[in-house]
């Protein structure tokens, strides 16, 4: 073979190599508490076969960017601004993915309080904050070219009154179905699921109450986050107070709990969120205020039901975490420590070893794939 073919395959080879790695690079994007002056957004490109880091851009203008959606298509960023009531605000970002810059489009108020969840649905028709101080949710419209219209806020009641955390509504999530054919909103202040009727409407989505119009759960459980089985079939909430994850059999719109266990055994109400490995084989909790970690479980195929498998400790005050959609990786915001940690999972176990790759961000909250 001669020097010029053995030039022209190795240049092919090249190639396919810089194709493969950058196929297997994602954008990570870290929400942060942050003053508006200072970075609040950051975004990363994150290599899922290495575990590598490399920060693409950092964002300010913003007060506390605490949680963010992207929507579908990966053309648009919706942010909280987790404020006070006067203030607390919604941005919609245009993305520009081949030269990762985040363009400000525009800007709505929640007219609720400490916005701290937000989603956006796969069609990109409405945008929806848990709104947690202001007990309540906004409804945000979006028009074709991204923006946002001005909200409908969906404003909760009850409590238990002379309850330190529970006196008055605490709205802590927003999340669909897998169908996206229901809404549902967590309330921590009055331990209730609330359920809606996502219906189409021309090119917009509105909401209708759902029947029945909520789920109620033991008193004290405080629900926060959950997540949805890969096959659709249960549903998994962590709730903050109790430390509990509640194994939620799903069907047609509705939930039924089969199984409480324990992810918090230290029993500080500072559970914060949930998720599943893609393989729906292992689910993972985190934990703060004491014994900071991150609790395992294995997901029994038949029934959906959890068996406690491991705990990992982590960082100061783990919020938000995420897994890689190959399944390899963990990657949890710690936000006291000011460290987004890197874990490897053991595809076996579940189990996770901490891959020392720390992402140094000040006071990380939430992490998001794109």
């Amino acid at each position: 073979m001669s020097k010029l073919k053995y030039f022209l395959i190795g240049l092919l080879g090249m190639a396919f190599t810089a194709c493969a790695q950058k196929e297997s690079e994602l954008y990570l994007f870290v929400g942060s508490y942050a003053d508006a002056a200072d970075t609040g957004i950051s975004l990363y490109r994150f290599n899922t076969d290495t575990g590598a880091a490399t920060l693409v851009k950092e964002v300010s203008g913003i007060q506390d960017p605490s949680y963010q959606a992207i929507s579908r298509d990966g053309k648009f960023v919706y942010s909280v601004s987790e404020t006070g009531e006067s203030d607390a605000k919604v941005c919609a970002y245009s993305f520009n993915k081949d030269a990762g810059t985040l363009t400000l489009l525009n800007e709505q108020k929640t007219e609720g309080s400490a916005p701290c969840y937000i989603w956006v649905d796969s069609q990109r028709r409405m945008a929806v904050t848990a709104n947690y101080n202001g007990g309540s949710i906004s409804v945000f419209p979006i028009s074709a070219d991204g923006t946002l219209q001005p909200a409908k806020v969906c404003a909760y009641e009850g409590g238990t009154p002379g309850s330190e955390r529970q006196a008055v509504p605490h709205l802590h999530c927003v999340y669909a179905s897998p169908d996206e054919k229901y809404l549902y909103a967590n309330d921590l202040g009055t331990d209730r699921i609330y359920k809606y009727e996502l219906i189409a409407s021309g090119s917009g989505l509105n909401l209708k109450e759902g029947e029945p119009a909520s789920f109620s759960l033991p008193a004290g459980e405080g629900p926060r986050h959950t997540v949805f089985h890969p096959n659709g079939k249960r549903a998994y909430l962590i709730s903050e107070l109790s430390g509990r994850v509640t194994v939620l059999d799903y069907d047609n719109g509705n939930f039924t709990p089969v199984q409480f266990i324990e992810a918090d055994t230290l029993h500080v109400s500072g559970s914060a969120d949930i998720h599943i490995t893609p393989d729906g084989r292992f689910l993972y909790a985190s934990n703060r205020l004491k014994g900071d970690g991150i609790a395992i479980f294995s997901i029994d195929p038949a029934d959906g039901k959890l068996t406690k498998t491991g705990y990992q400790l982590t960082g100061i005050h783990p919020r938000n975490f995420i897994i890689t959609p190959n399944g390899k990786y963990l990657l949890c915001a710690c936000r006291d420590s000011n460290a987004v940690q890197v874990f490897e999972i053991d595809p076996q176990t579940g189990l996770l070893k901490d891959t020392g790759k720390d992402i140094k961000v000040d006071k990380p909250v939430c992490l998001k794939f794109k």
